[in-house]
């Protein structure tokens, strides 16, 4: 469709209130927010095309309600860096092979001189031949595996010239040193880029902070020619918050850059809680707060699943109705502390552990088999979205172990939300927010973070009187402030104001009647995707 054929307004004829474009780095499936997102804009009469993250070489289409759906392959050409292809030629020519080979001679030559001590010692001989010999092949294997640490320290990412590396960028370019740090980000561009100039969208929503800066350029493109776009950012965390891959020092100074560069390139940003909008207002310089929508829970099943039985959560961990049941549903990563809910099931008898996660690792598993209760405790795999709190509800205790870190410390969290729908009590470590927010309602009990002999005496508190936390739900207003179908309304306004008074846009909007201090949420990630090794 060429630009001529648009309106005076700058939209498309024919594309109801106006086409959105929300972009995501994910495969969409399992990212809640944006699923809803996608289907209440559609649902509210937007024309909208979600573009995710296709997991293989192949495009893949479907739709969420009225909201299409396209996964995009994206090749990540810039994932390795350059230096990388280098042949290290001299080291190489004594170096010895990966694979542990170095690691074996090493301790077989340590093996040998041993040997020959002893011999010394018990045969009274002096061995001064094989001795020598010994001597001489120490030092060359030593040498060798000298070698091969020169070798895997230049791909070492926190070695020290990596670390100078880092600074004389960061230095050299400021917010422009992520395309020397972490030039992958343009793998994204040239995946999503063409899609969305083809789209010739009116308002784009990037989910996150990869997708800024693919929607930020889309946007400049398309101005450039002439058509008037609005750019939303969507901010799910606060980037300098998460806990960054081990050894990848470069990762987070070039994320954080890529952000700042591009996120004051936004019309409107919305995010998940009202301290990360603070943080965001004041780290960003933006012009305005941003909006809140929280990540509720909320949104019936598409007309085609919606005669699907909900899972029974007991039946899958082959549990009767009496038998005490704990469940955590989320990420495994260490920092959301499931190592402490597995070692309090020795002290908590007869207890089992329902772990609703996207795929058991093994080291869960383990854990439990060491502690003697891996009967106890049941990996399950996710259910879609809108059958989640209905899942949930068969438990007697919703788990938030979460340990402390800057993003856990901000907000009430999708699965705290979830929980409280489920009406489960909830046992939480003393996170801030959460913690704060429990103490308030009397929903559940706080315990301190990593701390497994508090986290069963707060367990044993619930068990001991669940009805007691329960009846914390009745309280009036307490949940209805907790629904998508809230949010989504302040989302459409967000739209709304955009395309009809881009200067009003983005004002502040949050659920009414609600305190916007206190009613936080964010579901704080490790990062992935392809970081240059």
């Amino acid at each position: 469709m060429s630009v001529a054929s648009t309106s005076e307004s700058g939209r498309h004829p024919g594309r109801g209130r106006g086409r959105v474009v929300m972009l995501v780095d994910n495969a969409v499936n399992g990212d809640s927010r944006v699923q809803k997102a996608a289907r209440s804009m559609a649902d509210a009469g937007w024309d909208v095309v979600l573009l995710g993250q296709s997991p293989d070489r192949d495009r893949h289409r479907w739709t969420i309600g009225a909201a299409e759906v396209r996964l995009v392959p994206v090749v990540m050409t810039l994932a390795k860096r350059r230096r990388d292809y280098r042949r290290v030629v001299l080291p190489r020519l004594f170096a010895y092979r990966r694979g542990g080979i170095s690691q074996h001679r090493r301790q077989w030559v340590k093996a040998w001189r041993a040997d020959l001590l002893a011999r010394r010692s018990a045969e009274g001989r002096r061995f001064l031949i094989r001795r020598t010999a010994a001597r001489i092949l120490a030092r060359w294997v030593g040498f060798r595996h000298r070698q091969l640490a020169l070798v895997e320290g230049r791909r070492n990412p926190d070695s020290l010239p990596e670390r100078l590396r880092t600074a004389m960028w960061r230095a050299l370019l400021g917010d422009r040193c992520w395309r020397r740090l972490e030039p992958y980000l343009w793998d994204y561009e040239f995946a999503f880029g063409p899609v969305v100039d083809a789209l010739e969208p009116d308002l784009i929503h990037a989910n996150d902070f990869r997708m800024i800066g693919v929607g930020a350029r889309a946007v400049h493109r398309a101005r450039g020619r002439g058509r008037s776009v609005r750019l939303v950012w969507d901010a799910h965390e606060y980037l300098p918050g998460i806990k960054p891959r081990a050894g990848y020092r470069r990762w987070m100074p070039a994320h954080v850059a890529h952000e700042r560069e591009y996120g004051r390139c936004a019309d409107a940003v919305v995010t998940v809680s009202r301290s990360l909008a603070d943080l965001l207002h004041k780290e960003h310089r933006l012009p305005r707060p941003p909006v809140v929508v929280l990540n509720a829970p909320g949104g019936g099943p598409p007309a085609d699943r919606a005669g699907e039985p909900v899972p029974d959560l007991r039946e899958l961990c082959g549990i009767d109705a009496a038998t005490p049941l704990l469940v955590y549903s989320g990420a495994l990563a260490p920092q959301r502390g499931l190592a402490t809910l597995i070692e309090a099931l020795p002290q908590l008898p007869g207890a089992h552990a329902a772990l609703v996660v996207p795929a058991p690792d093994g080291w869960v598993v383990r854990k439990a088999a060491d502690l003697g209760v891996a009967d106890r405790v049941h990996p399950l795999p996710y259910v879609p979205h809108w059958q989640i709190v209905p899942f949930l509800a068969a438990a007697d205790i919703g788990v938030i172990p979460i340990h402390h870190w800057p993003n856990h410390e901000l907000a009430l969290i999708t699965k705290f939300m979830e929980y409280a729908h489920a009406r489960l009590p909830i046992v939480v470590s003393d996170v801030r927010t959460m913690a704060a927010e429990v103490r308030e309602t009397g929903q559940g009990e706080v315990f301190r973070a990593e701390d497994t002999a508090d986290f069963v005496r707060a367990a044993r508190a619930v068990l001991d009187d669940p009805a007691a936390y329960r009846k914390a739900y009745d309280r009036p207003g307490l949940l209805e402030r907790w629904t998508w179908e809230a949010q989504a309304d302040i989302l459409d306004g967000v739209y709304t104001r955009l395309l009809a008074a881009p200067a009003e846009a983005t004002a502040v909007a949050t659920v009414p009647g609600e305190d916007p201090v206190k009613r936080d949420e964010t579901e704080p990630g490790d990062p992935a995707g392809a970081t240059a090794t």
